[in-house]
């Protein structure tokens, strides 16, 4: 007893990264230096050598995290392209003045729906984010929208939009292990825990745009004013609009992975600089330009997967799990499906379909044993997988900083644990009453 009570202590204490991480960024520590703190933690924990230290970075190379970073940059690349032809200014000029956004609200509902329609289509964070960020940053800089803000729902509708697609690999991989139909999956599962998001998420962005106007503001290009589009750049507004959608209905026809932005990012670079009139090599500078800007950005990407490793690797996550075991077998049917959704919420770190497939393979027993609703067991799944995303600094949180082009990780964590507490509290009273 006492050594399985010792190996409980430092199996939390592998957390203590995490802690130190979320402290030092709510004290107003560079995020990137925080990182760097708690992956040399993490580290000292898990007890790597120099040598298994060198191979964790150089593993993270070829990590998912890794290509959001580099896409990142390639979108930066992009935006410098379009600022250039002069098609970031006519995509403004034509949205607030033709079709009427032109207030702080009406971009936040634009901004929105783009990225729930988008992700949702694509069914993929990152590469959704990476599509639309061009083109919605320079209208939320128009109206006086903050990069903390953008940032904010980037993340909290593209981490909904994943559970309410039709085909994306979440809804897919959740639909076959409950054997729900997409629709009651919708109706009583997906659509009110993103409505909860949503609504949290609203209150959120009025407070934080408050407080990051000045502060996180974009810089706004001083010709936007006074700019009309000139033939040159209507031509290769024109231009990038239908390479746009046709890279967008192509990648939604054949199921792109997300590694196909990468072509999208280099394709509409080089269709749009030649169209506006840009040289090949102005076109090939002009990326280089802009990827250099979010370099501090991809070395970030490549700490950030060692960090949440070594967590792991430190029992962390493990250890947190155990703590949560216990109350499955005190409280019957409605404890089974609350300790499922606090259990992936805190205590596995993973990919989204690889959380779901293992929760779901862990509890299996105890639901046919206890005749657990699947309706109940469904929104667990989904409420563990959402959290998780919400609480720690994973991929989707800091990519959805880098196509914003913020550093505003405090922000991202004030929404998404007040997120996370609105989801986990209708996990609870939902449990108690439906399952």
């Amino acid at each position: 007893m006492h050594l399985e009570s010792s190996s409980l202590f430092w199996g939390l204490a592998g957390l203590l990264p995490l802690l130190v991480y979320v402290v030092l960024v709510f004290r107003g520590v560079e995020v990137l230096t925080a990182t760097v703190l708690g992956v040399v933690l993490g580290a000292l924990l898990s007890h790597q050598t120099l040598l298994s230290f060198g191979q964790a970075l150089a593993s993270a190379m070829g990590s998912f995290l890794a290509m959001v970073g580099l896409i990142i940059m390639l979108g930066r690349g992009l935006g410098e392209v379009l600022a250039a032809t002069g098609v970031s200014h006519t995509i403004v000029h034509r949205i607030i003045h033709g079709i009427g956004i032109d207030s702080q609200k009406k971009a936040l509902v634009g901004i929105m729906t783009a990225c729930l329609v988008m992700v949702g289509l694509l069914g993929t964070m990152a590469g959704g984010n990476a599509i639309i960020a061009p083109i919605v940053v320079p209208i939320a800089a128009a109206v006086g929208l903050s990069r903390s803000t953008v940032a904010v729902i980037f993340q909290a509708v593209g981490e909904e939009a994943l559970i309410l697609g039709p085909f994306t690999p979440p809804v897919i991989t959740l639909l076959g292990l409950t054997r729900l139909s997409y629709g009651e999956m919708l109706l009583y599962v997906s659509g009110p825990v993103a409505l909860i998001t949503f609504s949290a998420t609203w209150f959120m962005v009025q407070r934080i745009q408050r407080r990051t106007k000045d502060s996180e503001a974009y810089r706004l290009p001083e010709d936007l004013e006074r700019f009309e589009p000139t033939p040159a750049s209507r031509r290769a507004t024109t231009v990038f609009s239908i390479s746009f959608l046709a890279a967008a209905v192509w990648g939604i026809a054949f199921h792109a992975p997300t590694s196909f932005v990468i072509v999208i990012m280099l394709g509409l670079s080089f269709i749009t600089g030649l169209t506006g009139g840009l040289t090949l090599d102005e076109i090939l500078r002009l990326i280089v330009q802009g990827m250099a800007g979010n370099v501090g950005l991809f070395l970030l990407f490549l700490l950030l997967d060692p960090f949440i490793g070594f967590v792991e690797k430190a029992g962390g996550f493990a250890a947190l799990g155990t703590l949560l075991k216990p109350g499955m077998e005190l409280g019957g049917r409605s404890a089974i499906v609350v300790t499922g959704g606090f259990l992936g919420a805190f205590g596995i770190s993973g990919a989204t379909v690889a959380t779901l497939k293992l929760l779901n393979e862990m509890f299996g027993p105890l639901l046919s044993r206890y005749g657990v609703s699947m309706l109940a067991w469904s929104v667990a799944l989904v409420v563990a997988t959402r959290v998780n995303n919400f609480v720690f600094p994973g991929a989707n949180m800091v990519s959805s900083l880098g196509f914003a082009g913020s550093e505003d990780m405090r922000s991202m964590l004030k929404n998404g644990w007040v997120v996370a507490a609105c989801q986990l509290t209708y996990l609870t009273c939902y449990a108690l009453f439906f399952a």
